[in-house]
């Protein structure tokens, strides 16, 4: 019996293998391109476009900068990566996650490892950064929730906990068109890889 199709075909030309993903076919272009046209909130946010994953992606870099200020550049990658395997799987949202059940985590920890090898960070973060990323993540869904997907802050501080004083100051979401955010996104992810570059100690001679 004919096997179903388990790879998609990249606009870099690579073909992406979502069972057995690995970091050779793994492109930045690729992942910006993707995530900036995956809606969050599936599409139920306010404005002329919208709000995509790597506009958001962009924000919880930022929110972790702002809970670690010392933070290093390669952690901060990270926290720019955190939600890439979406670039290939879609973002899908909190209550149908828990109706698929197991077999989406493990589909998005696959890729996730294989897109963080591809950037020079360990397949598995220290628990301590997956903490931080996730505290910068629902920080970030309580402003967009509030400012842009129609939810009280009632709701917002019950659903995803109310934000660390001074977190969310001066965050002023305003979704912009796709190929703006691709752009931007390439700029922080390469701007964050040169950081860390220039901190690794020199060769030896």
């Amino acid at each position: 019996m004919k096997q179903p199709r388990a790879w998609q075909r990249m606009l870099s030309g690579r073909r992406l293998d979502l069972l057995d993903p690995t970091p050779v076919d793994i492109e930045l272009e690729d992942i910006a391109h993707g995530l900036a046209f995956v809606a969050r909130w599936n599409g139920q946010t306010v404005g002329d476009w919208p709000y995509s994953v790597a506009e958001h992606s962009l924000l919880v870099e930022i929110l972790a900068g702002r809970l670690a200020p010392r933070l290093e550049p390669h952690w901060r990658l990270a926290a720019l990566l955190h939600d890439a395997p979406e670039y290939v799987i879609g973002d899908m949202i909190s209550p149908v996650k828990s109706a698929v059940g197991p077999g989406y985590g493990a589909l998005e920890a696959r890729l996730g490892a294989a897109i963080h090898l591809r950037f020079g960070l360990p397949a598995s973060l220290p628990e301590r950064i997956r903490t931080l990323i996730k505290r910068a993540d629902r920080i970030s869904a309580w402003i967009e929730a509030t400012q842009i997907a129609g939810f009280t802050r009632a709701e917002a501080d019950r659903i995803f906990g109310k934000p660390p004083a001074g977190s969310a100051d001066g965050i002023a979401i305003t979704p912009r068109p796709p190929l703006s955010v691709r752009r931007d996104f390439v700029a922080r992810h390469r701007a964050l890889e040169a950081e860390t570059d220039a901190l690794r100690p020199a060769p030896r001679r």
